[in-house]
This record gives structure tokens, sequence and C-alpha cells, in this order.
């Protein structure tokens, strides 16, 4: 398979690691020294596009114009997601988008939101919260993973909303967001 890699830190660098192990081909790569409009993406099957959120929408947007499958694990762009998937729907294109594609913190997904429906009965009598604590180079807080608990515990309960405390200068405290559902 031939991929095009957008975005180069950390996930970039590991999924070329990965794709050559598995015999793929990374046939092109976007970063801050390579923008999107100056790569050539006439062989490429598929691109893996990890990078920064306010960058996300307009890669996704070229894929899509360019008809080029796409994978998604950048976060923190999800407020524009009905407007991404009327795009994706309307140009018969393919997206994948996942907050994290780890298969271990999928599970660990799908068990929360039993938990949530489980508790749903008992939510007069408990109060959620959950604390994230992340790497010292975690770029977002709260990472997209902490929103996708959050937001699997309020469709599967009777929770109403989710807030992240902040400290006094408005950033998560020590980029260790504590969430009270």
């Amino acid at each position: 398979m031939n991929i095009a890699l957008i975005g180069y830190g950390k996930m970039g660098k590991e999924i070329e690691k990965l794709a050559k192990e598995r015999g793929h081909n990374i046939v092109c790569l976007v970063d801050s020294k390579n923008p999107i409009e100056n790569v050539d993406f006439s062989n490429v099957d598929v691109a893996i596009e990890f990078t920064k959120p306010e960058l996300a929408i307009s890669h996704i947007n070229f894929c899509l114009e360019h008809k080029i499958s796409l994978v998604v694990g950048t976060t923190g762009w999800l407020d524009q997601i009905e407007d991404i998937t009327r795009k994706v729907i309307d140009s018969n294109g393919s997206l994948l988008y996942s907050s994290n594609f780890s298969i271990g913190v999928n599970i660990f997904f799908a068990i929360n939101r039993k938990l949530a429906e489980l508790m749903a009965p008992l939510s007069a009598d408990y109060q959620v919260s959950m604390e994230e604590i992340h790497h010292t180079q975690k770029l977002d807080a709260p990472s997209g993973t902490a929103i996708s608990l959050a937001n699997d515990i309020l469709s599967n309960s009777d929770y109403e909303n989710w807030n992240c405390i902040e400290d006094n200068d408005g950033i998560p405290e020590s980029k260790s967001p504590v969430f009270d559902i």
C-alpha cells in the first residue's frame, strides 16, 4: 500500500516504522517544511493524518477534494464533525477517525460505556469524575481520549454534561485535567 503521512511527529514516525515493517511504502510526507499543497499525491492509496487541530480540517478537506482515503488521529476538531461528515458523504469519500487507535484504549472505551450504562440508575447517588495524566510532551489537554470517555459516559447515563476543571489561567491544571460529570 502507498501511504502519505500527514504529520511527522512522534506518531508519524511510529506509523512510518510500522508501515515499512509490514511492507508498505511511504510515498510522501507532509510536515511543517513540506506543506500539503506542495506534495504529489498521485500515487497515494491512503493518507494518515496526525497533526494539530488547527491543521486537521484543511488536511481533511484537501484529501476529500483529491479523492484520497484518509485515516485521522488528530483530535480537537470535532466541533466541525457534522460539516466534515456531510463533505465525506457528498464527495463519496472515505474517512476513518478515532480519538485513540490503541486496541487497549478501545477496549477501555467499551468497558467505560458499559459501566456508565450500569451506573445510570444510580446517578443521583454518585458523582463521576476523572483525571488524566500524560507524558510531558502531550500537546492537548484535555486529550481526545479523555473527551471520548467523558462523552461516552454522557451518552450512556443520565448525566447531562461534563466540565474540565481549569486553573486560574484557564489552562487545565498541570496538563492533568479533572473532569466533573
